[in-house]
Formats: C-alpha cells, sequence, structure tokens
C-alpha cells in the first residue's frame, strides 16, 4: 500500500525551514529556493541542508561533485560504478551525509535539460535506497518528490522541451548541442519512480546494508539491475515464478526457497545447535544473497547458519507474506484449533500453499525429537522464530501486536505438528 506523501506546500514549507539558502554575486544575494532545488552545473560552496557538522560540511561539497560525475555533467577518471561506490561508500559510513546526497539528487533531477544526465540522477537515486534510507523527517519529502514522477514521463519530455527552447533563444549557438542532449537514453523516469517508492517504503522499515563490510562494485551493479530485473529478495512470489520460468521452467516451487533450504540440510543444520536461532554473520549473509540473486549457489559454505538466516531473510522479504493479509484474521481466531488452522491453508491461493507447505514440511525435519537433541530448537522454538517470517500483523498498536505474536506462534506450532506435508517430498 502506497501512503499518500505530503502536499507540495508542506514540502516548500520544509525547504525553507531546513535548506542551508546559498548566495550569488558581489553583494551575496540569498537565491531563491527554486534556483536552490533546479539543476546546477557549477560546484557548491556548502552543504545544501543546514549542519554544524564540519566533516559533513566538507564532505557535502566534494559529493556534489561526484553526483555531477555520475550523471555526466562534470568530467571524471573513474567510471561511473566507481563513483557511485565512492559516494555510497561515504553516505553507508556517515549517516549525515544521506540526506544531503537525496537533495543534490532531488536538485540535479528537476529542470534538467539533459535526458541522458536525468536518468542516470534517477539511476543513482535508485541505486542509493539499495544502501541506505533517508532520515525520518528527510523521508516524507524524498517521498512526496518520488510520487510526483510516477506518471511524468509526458510531462518530463515537454517540460525539457521548453527549457531547451527557452535556453536556444538565449543561446543559438548552442541549439545543435542541446539538440543531442534531449535525446531519449536509459529508461523512462516513471521506470526510475515506482522502483525507488517501492524501494524507499522498504528501506524505511529494514534500515538498508547491514555488516561491517563496506559496499562493494558488485553490490553497486547489483543494485543498477535491480531496477529492471526484480531480485529474488523483496519481490512477490509471481514475480519470482515468472523470472526463473527460463531457467528452471518446470518448477513449482521459487529456486531460491528450495536451494536454500536443501543448503541448510546439506551443511548439517538439522544437528546444529540454536538453527534459525543464531544468526549467521551478517557480511557472508549479503554475500551469499548477490550470489544466490545471479542463481548460483557457492561450493564453500560451510556454516549452515549461513543459508539459514537468508532464507529467514527471504521469507521475511517478501513483498506479500506467504500467509496472505486476507488470511491473516482467520489464522490468529484459530490459533488453537488444529482443525481449522489446517483448513486455512487449503484456502490459501495454490502457490502460497505449495511454499507454504514447503515450509512447513522442512521445520517438520528440525522438529523431530532425535534433531531437537541436538538443535535445542523444538516446535515451540521453531514456531517463535518462523512466525514472523509467514504472518505479518498491521495494527501499530503496542498491545495488540505482543496479543498477535502469540497467537501467530500458536498458529505456525499448529501447522508444524499437525498438517500433512507428505505430498512436498520430491517436489521442486
Amino acid at each position: 500500500t502506497l501512503r499518500k506523501p505530503i502536499s507540495q506546500s508542506s514540502m516548500a514549507d520544509w525547504a525553507s525551514k531546513n535548506l542551508n539558502m546559498h548566495t550569488q554575486g558581489i553583494f551575496r544575494r540569498r537565491i531563491s529556493i527554486s534556483n536552490m532545488l533546479s539543476w546546477n552545473g557549477g560546484s557548491i560552496k556548502k552543504p545544501m541542508l543546514i549542519t554544524s557538522n564540519r566533516t559533513i560540511k566538507k564532505e557535502a561539497c566534494e559529493m556534489f561533485k561526484l553526483v555531477q560525475s555520475y550523471m555526466g555533467d562534470r568530467q571524471t577518471r573513474m567510471d561511473r560504478n566507481h563513483v557511485a561506490l565512492v559516494m555510497v561508500t561515504k553516505c553507508w559510513s556517515m549517516q549525515g551525509l544521506r540526506d544531503e546526497l537525496y537533495i543534490q539528487l532531488i536538485r540535479q533531477t528537476t529542470d534538467n535539460m539533459c535526458y541522458r544526465s536525468l536518468a542516470w540522477g534517477w539511476e543513482l537515486m535508485a541505486i542509493s535506497l539499495a544502501f541506505f534510507s533517508p532520515s525520518p523527517k528527510f523521508q516524507s519529502y524524498l517521498e512526496g518528490y518520488i510520487y510526483r514522477h510516477l506518471d511524468s514521463d509526458e510531462n518530463i519530455a515537454q517540460h525539457i522541451k521548453e527549457l531547451v527552447d527557452l535556453k536556444n533563444k538565449k543561446i543559438t549557438k548552442s541549439r545543435k548541442k542541446r539538440k543531442q542532449n534531449t535525446e531519449d537514453e536509459g529508461l523512462p523516469i516513471s521506470t526510475y519512480a515506482k522502483y525507488c517508492y517501492r524501494k524507499l517504503q522498504k528501506v524505511a522499515i529494514t534500515g538498508g546494508k547491514k555488516g561491517l563490510r563496506k559496499p562493494t562494485v558488485e553490490e553497486i551493479t547489483h543494485a543498477r539491475n535491480a531496477i529492471v530485473t526484480p531480485s529474488l529478495f523483496g519481490s512477490s512470489l509471481e514475480e519470482i515464478m515468472l523470472r526463473q520460468q527460463d531457467t528452471y521452467p518446470g518448477h513449482k516451487l521459487p529456486w531460491v526457497q528450495t536451494q536454500l533450504s536443501q543448503q541448510v540440510l546439506a551443511l548439517g543444520g538439522e544437528q546444529t545447535e540454536g538453527i534459525f536461532r543464531i544468526p549467521g554473520d551478517i557480511d557472508e549473509v549479503n554475500a551469499l544473497k548477490l550470489q544466490v540473486d545471479q542463481w548460483r549457489i557457492p561450493s564453500s559454505l560451510s556454516d549452515p547458519n549461513i543459508p539459514a538466516s537468508l532464507l529467514k531473510l527471504w521469507y521475511r522479504e517478501l513483498e506479500e507474506p506467504v500467509i496472505p493479509q486476507q488470511f491473516y484474521k482467520e489464522c490468529i481466531s484459530n490459533y488453537e484449533n488444529p482443525d481449522a488452522a489446517v483448513a486455512v491453508v487449503q484456502l490459501l491461493p495454490e502457490l502460497n500453499r505449495l511454499v507454504l507447505c514447503y515450509l512447513i514440511h522442512f521445520l517438520q525435519i528440525f522438529a523431530q525429537p532425535s534433531n531437537v537433541g541436538r538443535t535445542k530448537m523444538d516446535v515451540n522454538n521453531l514456531a517463535m522464530v518462523m512466525a514472523p517470517n509467514c504472518l505479518r500483523c498491521q495494527s501499530d498498536d503496542p498491545r495488540v501486536i505482543f496479543e498477535n505474536t502469540r497467537k501467530e506462534m500458536s498458529f505456525l506450532r499448529m501447522l508444524i505438528v499437525h498438517l500433512d506435508t507428505s505430498f512436498i517430498k520430491g517436489l521442486l
């Protein structure tokens, strides 16, 4: 569900309070807000946003040059991947730079007369959202900006033409150059905007990339590719199955689900103490995620907690949970009734039913007494760690969330104990 973003008047009010107003000319006249938030071909001498942090003040001006370099508005010897890597690493490491980058991108994608530069600016915004979120106070502003571009392709093309015509009247010599600049290069802006909008919703909750390892060029490339090719993580089950049709046309289950589950077992996960409870090394999990998204399972895996953690993440990040939202109330209403709980599973859409049954069958392996003795993860513990990945409470009330958490665990426990999943053996 998409929230209604803040109005333009509220955004103007936010800008007037938070922008670090720049000056120009020998009389140091203040630049208007509209000019502050319009494409600039020159440098900036101070940050876009008000800050007292000296490091941020210095880094912000350098980052503006990097933004211009990535968008092709400034010459650089670095390739665009490394320009993006430097920027993303700076912002990932220094939280105070994140909003500054996003406001710079808003500026450089407003009234930009070069379509290629404009597309690359939006691409950089999409890449950045794969690694870090804006601050809560800036999120609504960014969300409102992206929202206005969801269906704006015709308006953008017309606006660029008007800007170019206006410029050409003043500088007739640049007509040939400007004509070249308006040629369409890259995806429609609405494609970037729709991706950024969905990505912003998710990163605002998850918080972006975690771990101690800095971003890599491979992750930058992966983040860019995800704009066009949906990731196996954070997509809907239908999208995932559609994406794997060419590679695994006969499979009835998501390849990522079956492969990670099999890896956990192949590495002796059913005999590993604290499996699913003890998290795998976050950096190794991130590295495996990158590989899995390219349909690869490395042969060097040795710790079952790594694929186990990634498997939990895959379930948790599904765009819609395995048990769709419309069945949520029925689940928590029947958390003590085995027959009713099993009956809910039969009502699910076919794909969701198969995915859930595969998961339950998988968990039933760990619930066997011979394995529980080693893992210390009985049916109650398994239900506790897996329930939040299958059911999502939509309430904001802490009391409701707390009460429903108990019911979600109990419902999943009923399925592990009572659901017949024998038909799932050998199914891919």
